[in-house]
């Protein structure tokens, strides 16, 4: 990951944000749903693809998402590919969905 990247959340607008250098490189797209999240949208900006920015901005989502005591729904094909990959974090995934990614 490049030095300069952050992700910020952006609770107007139900997103995460990766920034690059503080311009804008990418973001999670979610919506609220009760008790969880929807993580309907994973997108790296034009340039910053094959970086492996998809995994920070999901894995740093699901941090955030986490620190506000919520559950996913994974509808993201990328993001539901990377829990997938990463096994430690379908805890956090929403309860009737779990097992899909144990």
């Amino acid at each position: 990951m490049p030095s300069e990247a952050t992700v910020r959340h952006d609770p107007d607008g139900n997103r995460f944000e990766l920034l690059i250098g503080g311009e804008h490189a990418g973001q999670v797209d979610y919506r609220p749903a009760g008790d969880s999240v929807i993580l309907a949208h994973t997108e790296v900006d034009p340039g910053h693809e094959d970086e492996g920015l998809g995994g920070v901005l999901v894995k740093a989502s699901l941090e955030g998402i986490r620190d506000m005591g919520k559950t996913v729904i994974p509808t993201c094909p990328f993001a539901s590919a990377w829990i997938k990959r990463h096994p430690e974090w379908a805890e956090l995934v929403a309860p009737a969905m779990r097992g899909q990614f144990q």
